[in-house]
């Protein structure tokens, strides 16, 4: 691959990610409720999943991704039940304490699985890997190299694009100090959660 592919990969990908999809959604939710360290535990989730279709394109299992789609439609019912879960927890948990309860969603394990769960799920990934991808990249010619590079690539361009989504929101819960005001914001995250559940569900790639 030249630099120019590289770059316009990098592009193509920065664009994808920043616009607002069930991921940054629920990154943004989970940041609110939890804070900066369980949403970038939820990033790293969701970069390896984004990591895992790079390597079906790449490594020629689009065929096996396309025979799998009934797979699919349960990873997407099952990540569209977790985020419903989490969304009436958090309801549930507004105003009953001075701070944001996010339950099991605190744990970074949980907030890792989770993002990993949403990205196999999340139709806008699934068409921007086996579809839009081959379409920027001869992947007939992609290298041992040229792939870790991609792999590379792809953390990077995540990396900056989830980091001011996750800090602006855990900046934003940070300082609201009231109970009032995190009441408000329990609830604000748990209405954020339940719509990205019911995108999780209701799209199709």
């Amino acid at each position: 691959m030249t630099l120019t592919g590289f770059l316009t990969y990098a592009l193509a990908l920065g664009v994808a990610a920043a616009v607002p999809g069930p991921g940054v959604v629920a990154l943004i939710a989970r940041a609110l409720s939890s804070g900066f360290r369980a949403a970038m535990a939820f990033s790293v989730g969701l970069i390896l999943g984004d990591l895992t279709f790079l390597s079906a394109a790449v490594f020629g299992l689009t065929l096996i991704a396309e025979t799998l789609g009934d797979v699919f439609v349960v990873v997407r019912l099952c990540a569209g039940l977790y985020l419903a879960h989490l969304a009436v927890r958090l309801w549930r948990s507004a105003g009953k304490t001075d701070r944001i309860e996010g339950g099991p969603a605190d744990r970074p394990l949980a907030s890792f699985l989770a993002g990993i769960t949403i990205t196999l799920a999340n139709p806008k990934t699934i068409v921007f890997y086996l579809a839009v991808l081959p379409t920027l990249v001869d992947l007939r010619t992609v290298t041992g190299t040229d792939y870790a590079t991609l792999v590379g690539l792809t953390a990077l361009v995540l990396v900056a694009v989830m980091t001011p989504y996750a800090a602006l929101a855990a900046r934003a819960r940070d300082s609201l100090r009231k109970p009032v005001f995190r009441a408000r914001l329990n609830r604000s995250a748990a209405a954020i959660m339940a719509g990205a559940a019911v995108w999780t569900v209701a799209r199709r790639a």
